[in-house]
Parts: structure tokens; sequence; C-alpha cells
């Protein structure tokens, strides 16, 4: 679907040295753009202040109803660096330790050989676990116990440490349950405690049935074209999207909204990805909140790995943090954050002490390199470095 131009309607605010990032964002709209925007949400923070909050565009297509400024989006995999900086606060509380053996708090983990694979390892996709053994239905994501249980007990695609390739649905059962037995709590509700509730942040692991009436319906990207050539992936990097082999709109059911995935259906408004990559990019404070010191924020974006991913291919990964790759978080080596499947994204850079939360309804293709939201973080930085920061 696209939208005529007479259509587009973009509302919210723009501080004047930003107002490049308000140009960009309309013209993701124009239906010449090379993936224009059904409905989006984008959002800054530059030194602890909002800077831009900007929407438009429709909700929903199919009932014409506008996007606001508490639209929901399921952001799928940009969930994974949420979660992450859960982690991250467990182990700066010293509950957890990264370089320890996830079997230190998880003691059934240990079967099949997993009794070395370190919190660190699973953090940074190198654990052997990117898939499941047993077949796995999306049903099953909504039994923790389940899930959970499946990668306790089995063992490892490849030795750990050898190799690295995405975790695209496990990392969140793996991350989450390790946070749970150091905090006792099931992510939905230690994010909600530690991370949303204290910087006023509209995230949430899932979506509460009262705000499903707020959530924009994803539109699925298109299917390749008849006669393209298949990926050629690493045998086992297809494990991690294989079993189950799940669908764009199947974040449009009931089921998925109501689970736990701490991989990929977290719900966001763009605000609140700017809120908590704002915080992280200003010292680990905003507005009077502390999410991270910034020896907590070093350890949890010190790279761990820049093999070659066997599935999204050249890239360095830190402890649940994608490091810039190929100008998808702006021009900064230093860049971090995490994006999902059909161009969402959240992340902060350090040396221009901004950060940017992008949340589109129509998805494209792929998790990494989405036009529109490569071109947004570039003009922010573009922004940032006239301000001189």
């Amino acid at each position: 679907m696209h939208l005529p131009s007479s259509a587009i309607a973009v509302s919210g605010t723009t501080d004047p040295a930003f107002a490049l990032v308000a140009e960009v964002f309309r013209e993701n709209f124009r239906p010449e753009a090379a993936s224009p925007e059904i409905g989006a949400a984008f959002a800054v923070y530059a030194d602890g202040r909002c800077v831009a909050d900007l929407w438009g565009g429709l909700r929903d297509p199919a009932t014409q109803a506008p996007w606001t400024p508490d639209t929901l989006v399921n952001v799928w995999s940009t969930t994974k660096g949420v979660m992450a900086i859960a982690v991250a606060q467990l182990v700066a509380a010293r509950k957890l330790d990264y370089d320890a053996p996830v079997a230190r708090y998880w003691p059934e983990f240990a079967a099949e050989g997993k009794d070395a694979i370190t919190v660190g390892q699973v953090m940074s996709h190198q654990s052997g676990l990117n898939g499941f053994v047993v077949p796995t239905t999306l049903e099953d994501f909504g039994d923790w116990a389940l899930v959970t249980g499946r990668l306790a007990a089995q063992a490892p695609f490849w030795p750990p440490g050898e190799k690295n390739s995405y975790h695209a649905m496990t990392y969140g059962f793996l991350a989450g349950e390790i946070a749970r037995r150091a905090s006792g709590l099931m992510p939905r509700d230690l994010i909600a405690a530690a991370i949303a509730g204290p910087l006023d942040a509209d995230f949430q692991i899932g979506a509460a049935q009262v705000d499903w009436e707020r959530v924009a319906p994803l539109t699925p990207p298109a299917p390749p074209p008849a006669g393209a050539p298949a990926a050629a992936f690493d045998p086992l990097a297809v494990a991690a999207v294989v079993n189950p082999q799940l669908r764009g709109d199947d974040a449009n059911r009931a089921d998925w909204r109501s689970a736990q995935i701490p991989a990929g259906n977290g719900h966001a408004t763009a605000r609140a990805l700017a809120r908590i990559y704002g915080a992280l990019a200003n010292g680990g404070r905003l507005d009077g909140a502390s999410l991270l010191s910034p020896a907590g924020i070093d350890a949890m974006t010190a790279v761990r790995t820049d093999r070659d991913d066997l599935l999204l291919g050249a890239g360095a990964w830190a402890a649940g943090m994608m490091i810039n790759r190929g100008g998808l978080f702006g021009p900064g080596p230093r860049a971090y954050g995490h994006c999902g499947w059909g161009g969402s994204y959240g992340y902060a850079d350090p040396d221009l002490q901004v950060a940017a939360g992008y949340t589109p309804n129509r998805m494209n293709a792929g998790v990494l390199q989405d036009p529109r939201g490569m071109a947004l973080a570039a003009a922010v930085a573009e922004c940032a470095g006239r301000a001189g920061r």
C-alpha cells in the first residue's frame, strides 16, 4: 500500500537543530521513496533531551485509523537489545557474571555438554543453541517452561565459542531464563520494573490486552520475485529460522501478543526506544532515573566476537548488542543497539551522545540495511555533527 502525497500527515515536534530529521521522516512516506511508509514513528534524544518526536501515516490501513503518539508496534528483534540491558543490570548488581557458566544459575542447562557455555557466549550468539532440536511451534512459545526446558535438554549445534550464528528466537528464552534464575522475575516483569517503569518508557514484552487497540498491525514484507535465487545460508544458520518458520503477520496474532518472547515480541513506541537508549547515551541516566553506570554500559557493549555471523554476515557482537555495521545506526563506529525484522531499531551513539528509536508498521525483508531507518540515522548524525557533538 502506498499513501498518496495528499494523505501524508506527519505530526510531532523537532528541535530546530534536528529539522533535517523531520524532512527525511516525511520523505520516507512519499510514493516514490525506496520503501514508502504506511505508518511510522521516530524519536531522538540528544544529551538527555528529546529533540525529535515524530509520527505519521496510518496505524491500521484496513480501518484507516491514524497513527497516534501512543501507537505500539511489535518491534521483533529490537526487543533483544532491551533484554540485553536487563541482563546487564543484573551483571552490574553482581547477580550474574558474563564470564560464568550458565549452569551456575540454571543447573539443568549443563546437560549434553553445555556445562561450560558462559552467559557472555549466549548473549553474543556463540552458544550453539541458535535453534530448537525438537519440533517447535509458535503455540509452544506461550509455554515458558516447555521451551526453556527444551533448550536446557538439547545439545548445541556446534562446539560453543567456535562459531557465532544469530539466535533469532532462542536468544530471548535463553537470556530471559538466565535473568529469571538470577532475579526471580519473568522477563516481562523484570523489564517493567527495572527499565520501562523507571524511565516511563512505553515498552512491554508482549502486549497487555487492554493495549491491543493501540497496536499497529504489521504489514508483512513482499515475497521474493518468482524465480529469485534463494539465499545461500550455512546449514547451521538455518536452524534459527525454520523451527518454527514465522511469518511477518504472526505478530498480529492474539497468542503472539499474549506470550513472553524476549527475542521478538516487545511492543514499543519509538519514543520509548529513544528514551531507553537515550539514557545509555547520556551516561546511563535520564530524567533522574538510573539505568546503568558508565562501567556497566562499557561491560555490556564490549565486543565479544567480530567473526562473521553465519546468518547475518559481517559484524560484531557485544553482550546482546549489535555494534554498528554498514551505517545501520549512522556513521559512528561505536554506535550500538539492536534492529528488528522489518526495519525497527533502537540505538545509542556514545560519541555523539544521541539515541533514536524507529517503529514502522510496514515490514521490509530482512533484519539489516533498511533504507528508511538508515536514512533517518544518517540525518541524526548529520544534525548532531552540525551542533558540534
